[in-house]
């Protein structure tokens, strides 16, 4: 990506060489990538901190081919996937575990050149071994799944009734993990009947359609008298995260998932009288992608009905602007190589 709507294809693009792996790296044939919701703001030049140019793709699986004389957990025929994210390890989020949140952070796709390659260098250290019987396509959405593994552990969801405001691929797989996390009842909503339809058919029993009735109206409607106590807040629209704010329990939070392309105005009578906490989550840690690997080949987390389109890697670009004509009917979008 040169510039937002401008996607290149290099055909004579230079392959890394398995003699030059330094000692923790695995070199992998990409398989699979999965186009995200992220990348399209980076497309429409409205991500806040990508850059240009930049490689895409950081959902995907493939195939270890070679690796450095260091690697110890991994041989060539392994089928993996990897975290994305560059590190600096000497931040102070780093030095406590909290390296998501490193300071000197950079995610591959956006800072750093991503996996939409023929072959691609990671190393051991972010690489995790996918089942031989998970699906090439399952492993290129562990990325978005760890997405949901991490963000439902920002906040308790045991025993308490949930909302998850919009029912896009995030969303969705939000609302799943709340209900393997042992949450009384789970809400999605959204303004897209086809998207509300999908979560049904992945698992979740309450949707609703806000554009068709309220969101105070549908939750005294589904919880009753027992309200709602905690709410993942996926859409990146104000209206949204204002009704949440509104109709929550008193005391209850509020995890803030989406990318906003516009800063939002919030109640701030509603956020200090209230007593509401509003939490940030960004990205995963290692534990969430094995946690996400172990959820999903255990078919506690349903991707099948997720993947609605795929394309060809020469066709990138078309991938996007199919994305943009399809908003209504397109979920997660499959680059197959």
């Amino acid at each position: 990506m040169t510039a937002p709507k401008t996607i290149v294809v290099q055909n004579d693009a230079p392959a890394p060489k398995a003699e030059d792996l330094k000692g923790n790296e695995i070199m992998l044939s990409v398989k699979r990538i999965g186009i995200c919701g992220s990348e399209i703001h980076s497309y429409h030049g409205l991500h806040p901190s990508c850059i240009y140019p930049v490689v895409q793709g950081h959902e995907y699986s493939g195939v270890v081919v070679a690796v450095g004389p260091e690697v110890k957990d991994f041989k060539p025929g392994d089928h993996v996937t990897a975290r994305p994210q560059l590190v600096c390890g000497e931040c102070n989020p780093c030095k406590h575990g909290r390296y998501n949140i490193c300071e000197n952070l950079k995610v591959q796709a956006f800072h750093a050149d991503g996996a939409a390659q023929d072959f691609f260098v990671v190393t051991e250290d972010r690489t995790v071994l996918l089942p031989e019987d998970m699906p090439l396509d399952f492993g290129a959405m562990i990325e978005p799944t760890a997405v949901g593994a991490h963000a439902t552990s920002r906040a308790p969801l045991a025993g308490r009734n949930v909302v998850v405001s919009g029912a896009g691929t995030i969303g969705n797989l939000i609302a799943q993990f709340a209900q393997a996390r042992g949450a009384a009842k789970v809400l999605i909503t959204d303004i897209s009947d086809f998207r509300l339809a999908k979560a049904r058919e992945c698992g979740i029993k309450y949707t609703l359609n806000v554009s068709k009735t309220p969101l105070a109206e549908g939750v005294k409607e589904i919880f009753g008298e027992e309200g709602f106590q905690a709410a993942f807040e996926v859409a990146g629209v104000e209206s949204s995260i204002q009704s949440l704010m509104a109709t929550i329990e008193k005391g209850g939070d509020i995890v803030i998932v989406a990318v906003f392309a516009h800063n939002p105005v919030i109640n701030m009578e509603h956020l200090g009288e209230h007593e509401l906490n509003l939490i940030g989550t960004l990205m995963y840690k290692h534990e969430d992608y094995l946690k996400a690997v172990e959820e999903v080949h255990k078919g506690t987390i349903n991707l099948k009905p997720l993947i609605t389109d795929r394309f060809p890697l020469e066709q990138f670009d078309d991938a996007y602007k199919f994305i943009d004509a399809h908003r209504e009917t397109s979920m997660k979008v499959m680059i197959d190589l």
